[in-house]
């Protein structure tokens, strides 16, 4: 499933700007530029995470066909393969599908997963793609029911791969009514309503494919006036990490708080935003007191203590003549991670800067193995210039002491994206150039958070330097080294026949 959403990723991104173009011509413009740009992060880093989820996705559900299916193995693989078992089965997915996502506006717990994909205050093609990364946790429990039918792993996760796309098309203000369509599909009018925060359109309209569920079980309602898309309580911030986990830190503040564990578990699977008495009464108090977006922050250095995790499982992993370049990566993981803390500590400044800087010259290290330092010299008079002109920018507003060492992190990032950029130049393969990407994304967001920091406020100054950095970080991670377990599937025997 995640290859073809990877693949079908540009195809997406050509609709949304057709989309955006058409509404510019029509006067009716659906698009707001950091939203959508937050909506297409949100969804690429759903797919980073799907990489460690896919276990629960599609692992549990396979343990569990095999073994509570009430139908014979090979009498469940001939009914669901055919075509009439194809049509049951989307069908038998799509009103799974309903259920979860009914839980998903009725129950607190799933609704912390869910909210993501509501976040977005336009409705538009971006907005689809604006997918939760901690879905898989908890969703998986209400398909079990096809598992018991016997459906194979194969067709549930096709089935759910359709039952996904269908959905990309129905995020649209562009498309009006479309008579009898309405009435037994999902479609942009249907799917419209059920991302309005009126009162008379909110928690309808749940049906993946077909609206038919929602008409059997009194959830359907029409489109009438215009709708208003957003969450009752705004996000109010660009972090893509902070947007997973903001209601799951409400739920756990909550239940931390509640006094017996009856209402700990009403907080966890209630109704979303109900609180016993006292705790409501407590967050009343407490109110402007706690600084939540604080937490919000918090949430960049627990991306990069996963990432690290992540990158020191493939060390584990890595062949001998690997290892040291895994440990560079590692080495430059946790460096960014210290310099992420070491930013967030009154008068840590320096400090984060010192350990960016050691990030960077470990990035610079990992990226010079196997093609020498600076392998293309034509890089260096760009980067010169790079370098020339944010120090003749930034100078002039560096406090005293600070001038030294933001001269040498410049140029050490400036080596760092010189460095990246020859590694590609010289490679010439997809992961060389998502590496030099990544790097150049990095630079980027240190040179908005020097600009925003010492120059003047920059716009969305938050936004950019936090996407920015977080697609960096990920992109390097996930690309300057060859998978250790593709490198030992690569070197295994080929036996031929005969």
């Amino acid at each position: 499933m995640g290859r073809a959403i990877v693949l079908a990723t540009p195809v997406f991104l050509a609709l949304i700007a057709l989309e955006y173009a058409w509404g510019r011509r029509a006067g009716r413009n659906t698009y707001g530029l950091a939203d959508a740009v937050s909506s297409i992060a949100l969804g690429i880093m759903s797919q980073y995470t799907a990489v460690f989820t896919r276990l629960l996705r599609v692992g549990i559900y396979a343990a569990a066909a095999s073994s509570l299916s009430l139908v014979p193995a090979e009498a469940a693989a001939a009914f669901w393969t055919s075509p009439l078992g194809w049509v049951l089965a989307l069908v038998f997915y799509d009103f799974c599908y309903y259920w979860l996502h009914r839980a998903g506006h009725e129950s607190a717990i799933f609704r912390a997963a869910h909210v993501v994909h509501h976040q977005s205050r336009h409705y538009n093609l971006s907005a689809a793609l604006r997918q939760t990364s901690s879905g898989a946790l908890l969703g998986w429990v209400f398909y079990l029911p096809m598992a018991v039918a016997g459906v194979p792993p194969q067709v549930f996760a096709i089935v759910a791969l359709v039952d996904l796309l269908y959905q990309f098309w129905v995020h649209s203000e562009h498309v009006g009514r479309l008579g009898w369509f309405d009435r037994w599909f999902v479609s942009p009018s249907n799917h419209r309503v059920h991302h309005a925060i009126q009162d008379g359109y909110l928690d309808r309209n749940y049906g993946g494919v077909l609206v038919v569920w929602d008409r059997l079980f009194g959830t359907f309602v029409e489109e009438g006036e215009r709708c208003t898309y957003g969450t009752r309580k705004p996000l109010d911030a660009w972090d893509p990490v902070w947007a997973n986990v903001e209601v799951y830190a409400a739920i756990a503040r909550d239940a931390w708080h509640a006094r017996g564990w009856r209402d700990r578990l009403r907080v966890v699977f209630g109704r979303p935003g109900w609180r016993p008495v006292d705790v409501a009464a407590l967050a009343a108090v407490q109110a402007g007191g706690l600084d939540w977006a604080t937490l919000g922050r918090a949430c960049k250095p627990l991306v990069l203590g996963l990432a690290a995790a992540w990158a020191w499982r493939r060390w584990r992993a890595a062949a001998a003549e690997d290892a040291r370049a895994h440990a560079l990566l590692v080495a430059a993981l946790l460096a960014s991670l210290a310099g992420d803390v070491a930013l967030m500590v009154p008068g840590g400044f320096l400090p984060g800067l010192v350990a960016f800087l050691l990030a960077h010259v470990a990035y610079v290290a990992l990226f010079a193995r196997g093609v020498g330092v600076l392998p293309r010299r034509g890089a260096a008079p760009a980067v010169a210039l790079y370098r020339l002109a944010m120090l003749a920018v930034l100078w002039p507003h560096l406090p005293p002491g600070l001038g030294g060492p933001v001269a040498a992190y410049v140029a050490v990032i400036s080596a760092m994206g010189a460095q990246a950029i020859g590694r590609a130049l010289v490679r010439r393969d997809a992961a060389s150039v998502a590496t030099a990407a990544g790097a150049l994304l990095f630079v980027a967001s240190d040179t908005v958070l020097a600009l925003d920091r010492f120059v003047g406020p920059v716009p969305l100054a938050p936004f950019w330097i936090l996407s920015t950095y977080f697609t960096a970080q990920l992109l390097i991670a996930r690309h300057a080294l060859p998978d250790p377990s593709a490198r030992r599937a690569a070197a295994l025997p080929v036996h031929v026949a005969g």
